[in-house]
């Protein structure tokens, strides 16, 4: 029985990236002549960072260049058909994971690569008291991430921005924890949570072509939820706000460049 199995989400096609079509896990970290050109791609340094053990790669767009940029023995691609939510990617997984038979499976993004080995450590480690544990983090201006509701110290779901921008004066300023879309949960209980997310789709209004459209998407932020419903201990670790930043545009593809070099610099 392998001790840890990594998924890891890199199906997406960052539409927001202007000028540029390829997948955007395989963006640098080290800009060359452009931004959109350069060395180290986003996902090598999250495959760098994730523990030992087998990696599930969750592709979509431009899936071969993926394959060719990071192929290598322990780590498998996983096809995801259509690109229906966070949840869909992992149910994607679900073989990888039956052939795994993790006792911990770590679920990231490959488009959020400054997340350090010892994070997923603690990740890890929580769930010695936990089933399953979320990275949270204190943001300076919440945007529209999503937050993670509490009731006491015990987590008690993930709220989107749609919900809590409309939420009473005193329940929004309950809530102090963004929720980074990182998790560690305990293998066994994965499978069973995976079969109950399917059953809840949401239906999501998405421009296609220009034209709107109802999709049916699967949120893996359902998992805290319903483990919390169930009387499971759901658990959080805390990163700083510069270790989980993502890459979806221009803008915050340079600020990842520049917190990459100055930890090249500080390392050397």
């Amino acid at each position: 029985m392998s001790t840890v199995a990594s998924i890891i989400f890199a199906a997406g096609r960052g539409t927001r990236m202007t000028g540029y079509s390829g997948n955007k896990t395989l963006l640098p970290l080290v800009a060359g002549s452009t931004r959109y050109e350069g060395s180290h791609p986003l996902l090598q340094e999250v495959l760098d960072n994730l523990p030992e053990g087998p990696r599930g790669i969750v592709v979509n767009h431009c899936a071969q260049e993926v394959r060719d940029a990071v192929e290598r023995p322990g780590i498998y691609f996983i096809p995801q058909p259509e690109t229906n939510g966070t949840g869909g990617a992992l149910l994607a997984a679900r073989s990888f994971l039956g052939s795994c038979r993790a006792e911990s499976v770590i679920v990231t993004m490959g488009d959020v690569p400054l997340i350090r080995a010892a994070t997923y450590s603690k990740l890890l480690n929580r769930l010695d008291a936990c089933d399953l544990v979320l990275l949270g983090f204190e943001c300076r201006d919440r945007a529209q991430y999503g937050m993670i509701e509490m009731e006491g110290e015990k987590i008690s779901g993930i709220v989107e921005w749609k919900y809590w921008k409309d939420f009473p004066v005193e329940r929004r300023e309950k809530l102090r924890y963004c929720n980074a879309g990182v998790y560690a949960v305990k293998g066994s209980l994965l499978p069973g949570y995976m079969d109950r997310m399917e059953l809840r789709p949401h239906e999501v209004k998405k421009q296609r072509e220009g034209q709107w459209v109802t999709i049916r998407e699967y949120f893996l932020t359902d998992l805290a939820e319903m483990m919390h419903a169930d009387g499971l201990r759901v658990g959080m670790v805390c990163a700083p706000e510069e270790e989980v930043t993502g890459v979806d545009t221009p803008e915050s593809l340079e600020a990842v460049q520049k917190l990459y070099a100055e930890k090249i610099r500080k390392i050397r």
